[in-house]
């Protein structure tokens, strides 16, 4: 708790020093928009993990923090350029990953820090209605390192009543693998898997997203989604186990293809009830190559208690059909010889929901006496899956202006 006070006490001597700086100057310098931080706390249960064949804890907590800082300027047509600088930790401890290796409680099994710093460029021409950035990202772990790459486009069109986007992104992964530890050395039986312990293996994505947002009138908007996807490389969990019902007690790694198509379609409306209240609805289709299908449909209805003073109750239900490769503990043969198999309760037949509320306090003059903290967050969810998982999250959000 120490450290979140410090935090947010240098962000504010550095608002002060910088909005001191930044009234100075005209308007065409550059200058700090805003800084956000983000902090969060993610707690699960259940009795599924893949780490030991679909069985045992799947006991889970993360707790992540972000900021990011957003600077922009005005050239001397007025045209609007924008950078943006985030950065990412998060420290979490893993039960399940712990049994990779049951023998140790290494950082490598029992838990780990993820570092995520990004960056991200923004042109807008104000008199044309269009723009273009992009951005890099790196995503660093004990067993996984990961570079990204992003382009994005988007025009205004129809006095700015509609608005169409697109997005091209890529990232390149690299696992370090691990094996469970009963799987380790030469001569194992691991039923041909391709990998050996500390090999590097290669995880790449590549995304296209496609939106079109349309107001049709002073109450309704609706945007049309489609993020197109391809996997490519490790796409399984080397340390995830597998059992087979005629053999025994032996364990294999996880198996799954190489390659993944992914094709979600969404459908997001937001009607404007009255002053005080908002009803936003959102829908996707989702199917991949896996022949893995789902459906998502969430609602969120933002209430005004003030101007400046709202809460948000949202539900979302998940469904989803659990691909081929899926059977739980104990039920695959490898008399059958399968190609593929895991028994990753992610990968199976199961519905979940989600349930919380989002708290959202804004001010220009300040908050809690603090002149540039500009808007307050805090928001609750409830994750239940009907396969026993179970979790809580908890987040904070500070914008200072």
């Amino acid at each position: 708790m120490k450290k979140i006070v410090y935090t947010v006490a240098s962000f504010m001597f550095f608002m002060n020093v910088a909005k001191a700086q930044t009234d100075s100057v005209s308007h065409r310098k550059l200058k700090i928009d805003e800084v956000n931080f983000v902090t969060s706390y993610y707690h699960q249960s259940g009795d599924h993990s893949a780490v030991t064949g679909g069985v045992g804890s799947e006991n889970l907590n993360d707790f992540g923090n972000s900021i990011d800082l957003q600077l922009s300027r005005f050239d001397k047509k007025l045209n609007k350029h924008t950078w943006n600088f985030e950065l990412g930790v998060d420290v979490y401890s893993s039960a399940s990953s712990d049994k990779i290796d049951p023998s140790t409680v290494s950082s490598a099994s029992s838990g780990d820090v993820r570092f995520s710093p990004a960056a991200s460029y923004l042109f807008e021409n104000t008199k044309k209605k269009y723009s273009w950035g992009g951005g890099l990202s790196f995503s660093q772990e004990y067993d996984y390192t990961s570079f990204g790459g992003n382009m994005a486009y988007s025009k205004s069109l129809n006095g700015g009543n509609t608005e169409l986007s697109a997005k091209a992104s890529v990232f390149l992964d690299t696992w370090k693998v691990l094996l469970p530890v009963e799987l380790r050395g030469d001569n194992i039986d691991n039923n041909n898997f391709k990998y050996k312990q500390g090999d590097s293996a290669p995880r790449n994505s590549y995304n296209l997203g496609l939106g079109i947002a349309q107001v049709v009138n002073k109450e309704l908007q609706v945007s049309l989604l489609a993020d197109i996807g391809y996997q490519t490389g490790l796409l399984g969990t080397a340390y995830q186990r597998v059992y087979f019902s005629d053999k025994g007690t032996q364990s294999f790694s996880e198996k799954l293809p190489d390659h993944r198509f992914k094709l979600p379609i969404g459908l997001r409306a937001n009607y404007f009830l009255s002053d005080r209240i908002i009803l936003r609805s959102f829908y996707r289709f989702y199917t991949d190559s896996w022949n893995l299908t789902a459906h998502t449909a969430e609602l969120e209805v933002p209430y005004k208690i003030t101007p400046f003073v709202s809460i948000a109750p949202y539900y979302r239900f998940y469904t989803q059909n659990g691909v081929d490769y899926f059977k739980p503990y104990g039920e695959h043969c490898m008399a059958d010889n399968p190609e593929f198999y895991t028994s990753d309760y992610d990968l199976s037949k199961f519905n979940s929901s989600l349930l919380g509320v989002n708290f959202r306090w804004m001010s220009a003059k300040g908050i809690l006496g603090i002149k540039p903290l500009n808007v307050l967050e805090l928001r609750y969810g409830y994750y239940s899956r009907n396969d026993g998982l179970k979790s809580h999250l908890v987040t904070m959000a500070l914008k200072f202006k």
